[in-house]
C-alpha cells in the first residue's frame, strides 16, 4: 500500500528527527512513521532499495539504519528535504510508492515541467 497522500490531514506530528517532522504512530523498531513534510517518506513501507538516493542530484536522502525493523534494517531519511527542487525523480523510482513530494500547485508534475 503506498504512502497516504493525505497523511498531513490524517496524522499528527509525533516527533522531530534531524530537523524534519515525523508523522503518525511511532513504536521503533516496528513503526517508524512518515518522515518529512515537503519530501515525505513512509518508513514503514520503505525497504531500503536506495534508488531515491541514487537518483537525487541534491542529496535530499541519507541512509537511515533501523536495526530490528521487520521490513528492512536500512531505510532512507529525507534530512535535506529543504534542498529539494521538486523534480519528482525519487517519487517515480520508488518501487513501493513510499515517497510523496508535495506539489506546489496542481500543475507540478513531470510532464508539466517538461513543457517549459
Amino acid at each position: 500500500m503506498p504512502i497516504d497522500p493525505n497523511f498531513k490531514k490524517n496524522l499528527t506530528i509525533k516527533d522531530n528527527h534531524n530537523g524534519h517532522a515525523v508523522w503518525g504512530e511511532i513504536e521503533p523498531p516496528n513503526k517508524l512513521g512518515i518522515h518529512g513534510t515537503n519530501v515525505a517518506v513512509d518508513l514503514d513501507i520503505c525497504y531500503g532499495c536506495l534508488r531515491c538516493i541514487n537518483v537525487c542530484t541534491v542529496n535530499v536522502f541519507v541512509k537511515y539504519p533501523t536495526p530490528g525493523n521487520p521490513v528492512s534494517k536500512l531505510k532512507v531519511d529525507p534530512i535535506n528535504e529543504n534542498d529539494c527542487f521538486f523534480c519528482l525523480a525519487c517519487e517515480m523510482v520508488c518501487p513501493v510508492d513510499a515517497i510523496l513530494i508535495e506539489r506546489k500547485s496542481s500543475g507540478d508534475t513531470l510532464s508539466s515541467l517538461l513543457d517549459y
